[in-house]
């Protein structure tokens, strides 16, 4: 497969099937996501496989269980989301936030370095690790469409990051940005619609 075939494959899946993922498959999807660019060249990134499912457990203790899309609606209400697409791709996407995680054939934490403060950087050169490790993301997702595999991400809020540092133990220099959950989808996984974009409505020549 080219890469502007996975490019256009790869697809945000939430529903898993109980297909195991060969572990140098893994190890191939993850070398893939240390191919990207990195700010300093070191290339600062550490990946924990959770397989342990008592582990996986106790990662996602501060997750909300289920949200229904009741729920989800009236957030989106008051959020002033008028736009269809986004708001079924939301509808969708909530109630399954810990199922995904929790049933995914591989969950992976990516952990990067980061020496100064992410949240009040002094300058956008303070950010260039999290910009670099989501290059590293990206490639992640790529390969894996690659080889027939899909996934999701989620970014950490709430208590989530203070609670996967009590469980993994990480270094305070390292931040994990997302969760990564991949697998092979279930006969008939929901894919939701992404929105339709015009390249040529989004293409500036030489000004705005």
């Amino acid at each position: 497969m080219d890469v502007y075939e996975a490019i256009n494959t790869r697809r945000t899946i939430r529903d898993f099937s109980d297909r195991q993922i060969d572990s140098e498959v893994i190890e191939n999807i993850i070398d893939a996501g240390l191919k990207a660019p990195t700010n300093d060249h070191m290339r600062d990134w550490e990946f924990i496989i959770v397989s342990d499912m008592d582990t996986r457990a106790e990662i996602l203790k501060a997750l909300g269980r289920v949200t229904s899309r009741s729920d989800v609606g009236k957030w989106l209400d008051s959020w002033g989301a008028a736009d269809k697409d986004q708001r079924d791709m939301y509808l969708g996407a909530v109630p399954k936030q810990y199922s995904m995680l929790y049933r995914a054939t591989c969950l992976i934490l990516p952990f990067y370095r980061q020496d100064g403060s992410l949240l009040e950087p002094e300058s956008l050169s303070d950010l260039n690790g999290f910009a670099s490790i989501w290059c590293c993301i990206e490639n992640i997702l790529i390969a894996a469409a690659a080889e027939g595999i899909f996934g999701v991400t989620r970014i950490p809020m709430g208590d989530e990051a203070q609670n996967i540092k009590r469980v993994i133990c990480h270094p305070d220099t390292y931040i994990m940005p997302c969760y990564i959950a991949l697998g092979y989808p279930i006969k008939n996984a929901a894919i939701i619609k992404q929105k339709e974009i015009s390249i040529k409505d989004k293409i500036h020549m030489n000004t705005w």
